[in-house]
């Protein structure tokens, strides 16, 4: 969340908003929050039970992502994913499945306890060919042509500049390499009382773009939107973000775009 040029509310009350929930997501996952969490709402959103059985049950249990998309990434065995906004890991691990011994996976976060638990986690799995890294995800610590498929869930929202996400997920990619995500989005522009609220911007409802101009931004970084889905399956659970949801049209969506 580097370099925020938003001039509707404190850059710096936003990061720490966002650091402050997302260090409860880690180590309180059980705590009450905007958003469900968990094994069940990865089951519900098409996560396989079967690849669930296979990784750490506390990066499940600190999930909270809004959607699924690994349908779309069709990672395969050896490549190397960089996944934005890594949190407590549940993607990464997914990622290792699929890539193998042979592939590598880069989480990239900016929360000090969802990396410290993503790499305790990966260690005791002995899983070496998953690394976390302290970084935000508009200026990733990592060389141009890095990934086969860059991958995020339910985090760029949380980003003022989108735009400048979307250029680094194309600076990181190889050609004809992919950007497979989910995030949410909005139906119909949401009013600066939402937009200038902190507390929203955390809980992935202030800082939601406009859909189109949240696709226009994808494109514009150089990427060719292939697929885009709405998951009805993902559902807010408190009051202000269910009001939200319904009056402006909140909802999540899972995409893939392709860099030519």
């Amino acid at each position: 969340m580097a370099n925020i040029t938003n001039t509707l509310f404190d850059p710096r009350e936003l990061e720490s908003k966002v650091k402050s929930m997302y260090r409860e997501v880690a180590l309180n996952p059980g705590g009450e929050f905007h958003f469900e969490m968990g094994r069940a709402l990865a089951e519900r959103l098409g996560y396989a039970p079967d690849d669930l059985d296979r990784i750490p049950r506390e990066a499940i249990d600190s999930f909270a992502g809004v959607g699924h998309y690994f349908h779309l990434a069709d990672i395969a065995e050896g490549e190397i994913v960089v996944d934005f906004g890594s949190g407590s890991g549940m993607d990464s691990f997914i990622a290792a499945l699929k890539v193998g011994k042979t592939g590598t996976v880069i989480g990239v976060d900016m929360t000090d306890e969802q990396l410290a638990k993503a790499s305790r986690l990966a260690e005791i799995e002995g899983l070496d060919h998953i690394t976390f890294l302290k970084g935000y995800i508009e200026d990733a610590p990592l060389r141009d042509g890095t990934a086969d498929a860059v991958i995020s869930n339910g985090v760029i929202n949380l980003a003022p500049d989108k735009a400048k996400v979307f250029r680094e997920a194309a600076r990181l990619l190889k050609r004809g390499g992919r950007l497979a995500l989910s995030d949410i989005v909005t139906e119909s522009q949401l009013p600066e009382s939402i937009v200038c609220n902190a507390t929203l911007w955390a809980a992935c409802i202030g800082g939601a773009a406009q859909q189109d101009s949240y696709l226009d931004q994808i494109k514009s970084a150089g990427l060719k939107v292939v697929r885009v889905q709405d998951n009805p399956e993902y559902q807010f659970i408190s009051q202000n973000a269910k009001g939200a949801s319904q009056k402006y049209g909140v909802k999540s969506i899972s995409l893939l775009a392709i860099k030519p």
